[in-house]
């Protein structure tokens, strides 16, 4: 039998959709007043009441979402770091080709990266200060590289990948796009002169070459 919506029952899922959207939207000023300011502040030189205020919000709501900064700093970490994207990147979105898988991975990973550079450098800086912040911020290399590992093994069950051990393959693969992004940043730029478009083909290039049978 076909169910059909009364008129409030319109309305009510109308006002649940809308307060969802407000909330997250309250969410997301906050998350961003946090991190613009802790970028240019430090952590320890910025209070809720500032975060608030920048966000045109009271800091009473604040408190209302988050209950702390160390709190608002862990859940924007969540919110915009690349764990859930990879996620979905690897169950959607990879071919079975290894050249163009690893550039799709790379590059997705680069993308995310850059547009959170401001949160990275943060968690660089505060993550031995806070107590369980470093934990908490490492929960997203742990997954990426859980998914990559696995990718590693299917690809190496399927004839198409050779490894002796598809973890430790993972970790250089990672710590291979993480220096390029860490070369991006001003704590470090050592090779200027180096395009990151041109550092990801190359080295994805090399990548696939060494693992193809």
């Amino acid at each position: 039998m076909m169910t059909v919506s009364t008129d409030s029952q319109i309305m009510e899922s109308g006002q649940s959709h809308m307060n969802e959207n407000n909330q997250l939207c309250t969410q997301d000023k906050l998350m961003q007043a946090a991190i613009d300011l802790i970028s240019a502040k430090g952590y320890d030189g910025v209070s809720t009441r500032e975060i608030a205020a920048e966000a045109g919000l009271s800091e009473k709501t604040l408190f209302r979402h988050f209950g702390s900064k160390q709190n608002l700093l862990e859940k924007a970490y969540d919110r915009y770091l690349y764990a859930a994207e990879m996620q979905k990147l690897f169950k959607e979105k990879l071919t079975g080709n290894l050249h163009e898988d690893l550039l799709m991975i790379s590059r997705t990973y680069h993308k995310i990266m850059d547009r959170n550079r401001k949160l990275v450098i943060i968690s660089i800086q505060v993550g031995d200060h806070l107590p369980g912040f470093r934990d908490y911020s490492e929960s997203h290399p742990r997954q990426f590289r859980e998914v990559l590992t696995n990718y590693f093994k299917y690809m190496s069950d399927q004839g198409k990948l050779v490894t002796k051990d598809p973890s430790l393959t993972a970790v250089a693969f990672m710590w291979m796009n993480l220096g390029a992004f860490l070369n991006t940043t001003h704590a470090v730029q050592t090779f200027t002169d180096i395009e990151m478009d041109a550092f990801i083909e190359e080295s994805v290039r090399l990548f696939t070459r060494a693992l193809t049978p």
